[in-house]
């Protein structure tokens, strides 16, 4: 092979290599700005949810004390008896609640469940 093609052989392969570099490069600027794209939707799409879950629990704390009312009116109760009831029935509920989440949440997982489980968990703690 003479000296000429050599570099010419030279000259296409970097070439080709600038090209791949270039696209590579150019693929890696997309994901981030997908990327960016996508946290400012996740971290809207949380600040949202616990929004919700706030107005949501203002609202039970409202209609327990409604029903708190309703019980001591119904039943001529003082304050006291009345939440001692409200308790009771508020175990009652978390229990059968927690009772029902454990028995679904159990069960066998797929390996790819439990690796996908452990991936997020690690992302969202901020570990390697």
């Amino acid at each position: 092979m003479s000296n000429s093609e050599r570099k010419k052989g030279l000259g296409a392969a970097a070439r080709v290599t600038a090209l791949a570099s270039s696209v590579m490069d150019l693929h890696v600027r997309i994901a981030l700005q997908e990327m960016d794209r996508e946290k400012r939707r996740l971290i809207s799409g949380v600040i949202f949810l616990a929004t919700g879950g706030v107005l949501m629990l203002l609202a039970l704390l409202g209609s327990e004390l409604i029903f708190g009312f309703w019980i001591k009116d119904l039943l001529e109760l003082n304050i006291k008896n009345t939440i001692i009831i409200l308790v009771l029935i508020n175990l009652v509920l978390a229990g059968i609640s927690l009772r029902i989440g454990g028995y679904l949440a159990k069960g066998p997982y797929l390996p790819e469940t439990l690796e996908g489980i452990g991936k997020t968990t690690k992302a969202v703690l901020g570990k390697n």
